[in-house]
This record gives structure tokens, C-alpha cells and sequence, in this order.
């Protein structure tokens, strides 16, 4: 009982240690972004005086309501069409067996090997006059959609085949033997068991998405009204835009804050979806 009881303690030590480090950049970009320009501030520094000044100026000077209205769309939209298309195909390729499946997948795997930034400048030309279609879909948000449900998907489809291969067969047999059709098992047997697998995916993909610059700043940033987020915040780089650190540490803490908010309401999902055998092959 003892040793157990020093083994807790020493957990927490290290899980709070880990913890302390992983806040405090945070904590010190907040608080910075509290003081005024004139404030000399070194290091983390709480403010006597927190003033919320800078938090309005980079709002407006970095347009983050267009910001957050672009973001908004184009990654509740990624997140939503990646869940549906992989949860399909992890259902596909963990539950059956149909010729090719040993080729499609490591396939379909290369979206999460091929880096992204090698494709960003034939999108821009691809884009630019689609094949066949003859569209100009560059300064839209089809634009950032599309290419980032093509890499969410190949993330989701690895990932919920190994939720999907962790299930035992003897549901899916007795789900069948009931009449259940291939459909009638993913919806009314496997879905409901996979939700915190599903709704884990769909954090990370809304994050990895939020954050998408490279994108954003190639195939947007001839209109002002499709700029994400993390180009307002790009905005105050340079030398010239960059003379009022609380003005950067303010546009970053908005830049984060959603994320945050998205993590906070659904970390009980999160969890549970990492503990719960999402991975496990």
C-alpha cells in the first residue's frame, strides 16, 4: 500500500511538472497581452493593472471577425465531411474484406506521408483553372476545403480502422444473423460505440485545420473576406507591425482561444476516445 501510494504521488509530481511547463509559455503570452505598450515587460510578468486594450486593437487592426467567420466555415465543414468519409472507410477497410483492399489502403495512407507543403504550389495552379471545369476556384473557401478533407480523411480512415479492427466479430456475426444489412451494423451497432473514437479525430482535425496557415496565405490571400484566422495574426509580423509585443500576444491568445474552448467542452470525449482503444490495432 505504501509503495503504491509513493507511486501516485510521484505521478502527480511528474504530471504537474509537465503540466507547469506546458502552461507557463501560455500564462506569459496572456499576461503580456494585458499590460500596456508602455509597460517594460521581461519574461512572465503579471500585470498590475491588466488592461484589455490590446485584446480590441488587434481585433480590429487584424480583421479577426472576418477571421473567425472564414475559419469557422472552413473547418466545422472539414471536420464534418472528414468524420462522415472516415468513419466509411475505416469501417470498409477494418470490418471487410473486398479485392485490392491491401493496396487501396497504403494508398490512401500516403496523405499522411506526403508532406502537404509539396502540393501547395500545384494547387495554386490547379486551382487556378480546374481540369475539365475550367473554375477559378482560388480565393474561395473550396479552395482551403477541399485539399484539407483530402488529408483529414487519409488521418481518419487510419484511425477509425483501428478502432474498427479492435471490435469483436462476434457483434458484427450476431448483428448480421439479426438481418442487419453492412449499413444497419455501422449505424445502429458500431457507431454508437465508436462516438468518443469519432469525436477525438474530429478535435484533432477541427485543430490541425484552425490552424492551417500555409494554405490559407497561398491559395486566399487575394481576398480579404476568405483570410483565416492565422493570417490575422500574420498581419502584425515584420518590424513594422510587430513594435507593440501585447498587440502579438493578444492576436495569438485570440488565434488560440477557440481552440482551447473546442478542447474544453469536449475533453471528456477526447479522453475517452484516446483510452478507449482508437488506436489499438
Amino acid at each position: 500500500m505504501r509503495a503504491g501510494r509513493s507511486e501516485q504521488i510521484g505521478t502527480y509530481v511528474v504530471l504537474g511538472t509537465f503540466a507547469i511547463i506546458a502552461i507557463y509559455p501560455v500564462l506569459s503570452i496572456f499576461f503580456l497581452a494585458l499590460h500596456t505598450r508602455s509597460d517594460l515587460v521581461t519574461g512572465f510578468a503579471f500585470p498590475t493593472h491588466p488592461n484589455l486594450s490590446s485584446f480590441k486593437a488587434a481585433w480590429t487592426e487584424g480583421r479577426f471577425t472576418t477571421g473567425y467567420e472564414s475559419s469557422f466555415i472552413v473547418a466545422a465543414t472539414v471536420t464534418a465531411v472528414s468524420a462522415v468519409l472516415s468513419t466509411l472507410m475505416g469501417y470498409a477497410f477494418g470490418t471487410m474484406r473486398f479485392f485490392g483492399d491491401r493496396v487501396v489502403f497504403p494508398i490512401v495512407l500516403l496523405g499522411i506521408i506526403f508532406p502537404y507543403e509539396a502540393t501547395v504550389i500545384p494547387l495554386y495552379y490547379d486551382f487556378q483553372n480546374v481540369p475539365l471545369l475550367h473554375w477559378n476556384l482560388l480565393n474561395t473557401y473550396w479552395a482551403l476545403i477541399l485539399p484539407q478533407i483530402g488529408q483529414s480523411v487519409a488521418f481518419g480512415a487510419f484511425w477509425m480502422r483501428a478502432f474498427f479492427r479492435s471490435v469483436p466479430r462476434s457483434l458484427i456475426e450476431a448483428a448480421r444473423i439479426d438481418g442487419a444489412t453492412s449499413f444497419g451494423v455501422l449505424w445502429r451497432v458500431l457507431v454508437p460505440q465508436a462516438m468518443p473514437a469519432v469525436m477525438t479525430m474530429s478535435v484533432l482535425v477541427f485543430v490541425y485545420t484552425w490552424n492551417e496557415f500555409l494554405l490559407a496565405l497561398v491559395l486566399v490571400s487575394g481576398s480579404q473576406s476568405h483570410q483565416t484566422a492565422p493570417l490575422g495574426l500574420s498581419f502584425f509580423a515584420g518590424a513594422a507591425r510587430a513594435g507593440d509585443p501585447t498587440k502579438v500576444a493578444a492576436a495569438a491568445m485570440l488565434v488560440a482561444l477557440p481552440i482551447v474552448l473546442v478542447y474544453l467542452f469536449l475533453q471528456r470525449h477526447f479522453v475517452r476516445g484516446m483510452l478507449g482503444g482508437a488506436i489499438k490495432e
